[in-house]
């Protein structure tokens, strides 16, 4: 359920008056990524939330860490002035949640301990107080959770700025086995709770009450906190381009932006492992596409590679309707007054026959939850104005904000949610040639700001312009086949290569033997580094080989005949 088309007097939706999800939980337990993937749905569904942090308040308050007394987070032994400091940080950001409130939000986040009875019934207290409506989130994990929770998050908070690595480790550790000590989990009270274990595998609820607070429910059973990478690109171009009910093949021009995207991404892919941290962050990547011929055969060339493909019906384009394979132009002449409101309410407003960009949010739901649910690295190859709904989904947009988004074809972004919110970058690895520039035409769509080109990164250059240094290099794989240089796929292959390769000279490079099946002699890394999804460099969560060739709800005839070529893998 996307963000309703209404609103009430009060500001507030789904007739669940106003609620306090409070956190409950030791440290490094996922409290703030839990409270930040609930903030992003929250405001997917248009209720007015906030996350309150205790610790960002604490530090923002009372500054530098340093300067805290020393025993601050040790209850076992706390003077009666750090509790009274503690207590006054307790109290200084009720103060901040009771105002929010009372300016009309609907759904305060407080991302705390609340360790104890008595700080939980305080936080009861001042709710029936205030008439709010309370429900807590217990999170436990074990102490392997953990462990990962600290080195990937808590060694990079400010508390521990300029610390090494492992005396920080070992101080976090010891905070926490003090306030194990003092720890009360919640047990069979009466009012709402959600107990949380190991990150979403296993629920357990009890007393929830209400439409909202139901979905919060359904949502928590769909998350994790693995790391992992979303990437979002556009479908290549079709020979019926700006036709809904066509539904065409991909051009020639789309067919080479294809193996484009396939050829920028895996490059991108086997640079990054060469950092040891990416490495093994890392997983196995899957393509979701929509069904439509266009989306399918983007994906064919990583079918061919033998990446698993997966088709997802709900990810169609948005329908036109009347003004299906009209320009802008055209549609101002013919149907005045719709375009005018579609100015002026590009998310609700729909042409006759068509979708708004809130009954395809409303579509996309399904999509969403699995999204959240998968935790494989991810490349989703789309529709423009799907591409919009995901994106302002996971950077937490507005739903007025969607039809802003602006993602051109022949821009990869990368997007890698974490616990302290999501970080995004748009790298540009394509451009279409003269005369066959993108342009948008879809109903409603605006120019915005997000998503706007961004630089390539360090060593990719621009692919119309190799990068100094790749001259004698890219001459040489031009020779070795006997043709003419062309800007494309070809440099990208040399990309990669560029840390091993910087150094050698033409002589060398002549001799070299890094060679791999899809580069043909086009110099590249050891075959071992182009098996990224293989089962042998990482630990499949599911169970599952890294990189079979898997045929999933694929109906489409373009994916069709890559079926049986397929291979199972291509290093």
């Amino acid at each position: 359920m996307a963000a309703p088309l209404y609103s009430t007097e009060s500001g507030r939706l789904y007739h669940a008056g106003q609620i306090l999800i409070s956190c409950v939980g030791l440290p490094a337990r996922g409290k703030t990524h839990i409270s930040r993937s609930m903030l992003r749905y929250l405001r997917w569904l248009g209720v007015k939330a906030e996350v309150f942090s205790l610790g960002d308040y604490r530090r923002k308050r009372l500054g530098n860490p340093a300067n805290l007394p020393k025993d601050y987070f040790s209850p076992d032994s706390r003077s009666a002035e750090s509790e009274k400091l503690r207590q006054q940080m307790k109290n200084e950001m009720m103060d901040i949640v009771m105002k929010y409130f009372h300016e009309g939000g609907q759904v305060a986040i407080y991302d705390a301990n609340n360790t104890t009875i008595a700080e939980r019934q305080f936080l009861r207290d001042i709710c029936a107080r205030e008439h709010v409506n309370i429900m807590f989130i217990e999170t436990i994990c074990s102490d392997a959770i953990v462990e990962k929770n600290i080195r990937a998050v808590k060694l990079a908070s400010p508390d521990y700025k300029g610390w090494n690595p492992e005396d920080a480790l070992k101080d976090y550790w010891s905070r926490i086995r003090n306030q194990e000590k003092f720890y009360q989990p919640i047990e069979n009270p009466s009012f709402p709770y959600v107990k949380v274990i190991d990150i979403g595998e296993r629920i357990i609820v009890n007393n929830i009450q209400g439409y909202l607070q139901s979905r919060i429910v359904f949502f928590l059973m769909n998350i994790h906190n693995r790391y992992r990478k979303i990437y979002m690109a556009r479908s290549g171009a079709s020979y019926a381009e700006h036709s809904y009910k066509a539904d065409a093949g991909l051009s020639e021009v789309g067919e080479a932006y294809s193996y484009a995207l396939r050829d920028f991404l895996l490059n991108k892919r086997q640079q990054d492992r060469l950092d040891p941290v990416e490495r093994a962050r890392q997983r196995r990547l899957v393509v979701w596409t929509s069904a439509r011929r266009r989306c399918a055969g983007t994906a064919k060339p990583f079918l061919e590679f033998g990446y698993k493909v997966i088709e997802r019906g709900q990810m169609a384009e948005i329908n036109p309707g009347i003004v299906d394979g009209l320009s802008r132009k055209e549609i101002k002449q013919l149907y005045p007054d719709e375009y005018e409101r579609s100015i002026k309410e590009p998310y609700a407003h729909r042409f006759p026959r068509a979708e708004s960009y809130h009954d395809l949010s409303v579509r996309l739901e399904p999509t969403i939850f699995e999204l959240e649910r998968d935790r494989s690295d991810l490349l989703i190859i789309g529709h423009g104005s799907v591409l919009r709904c995901l994106f302002a989904y996971l950077k937490g947009l507005a739903p007025a904000d969607i039809p802003k988004v602006m993602i051109q074809r022949g821009d990869l972004v990368e997007i890698a949610p974490t616990s302290y919110g999501v970080v995004s970058k748009t790298y540009t690895f394509w451009r279409p040639p003269a005369g066959h520039e993108d342009v948008q035409t879809e109903p409603g769509t605006m120019p915005g700001t997000y998503g706007s080109p961004a630089n390539p990164p360090a060593g990719f250059g621009n692919l119309l312009n190799p990068p100094p240094g790749f001259a004698a290099r890219y001459s040489l794989d031009i020779a070795n086949e006997g043709r003419t240089p062309t800007a494309g796929r070809d440099w990208l292959a040399l990309t990669e290569a560029t840390p091993r390769m910087q150094n050698l000279t033409l002589e060398e490079l002549q001799t070299a033997s890094l060679k791999s099946p899809q580069w043909g002699n086009a110099p590249h890394l050891p075959d071992e580094a182009l098996k990224e999804d293989s089962d042998e460099q990482y630990e499949d969560p599911d169970g599952e080989s890294g990189n079979t060739c898997e045929w999933e709800k694929a109906k489409s005839p373009v994916l069709a005949n890559v079926k049986e070529q397929a291979p199972g893998r291509y290093a």
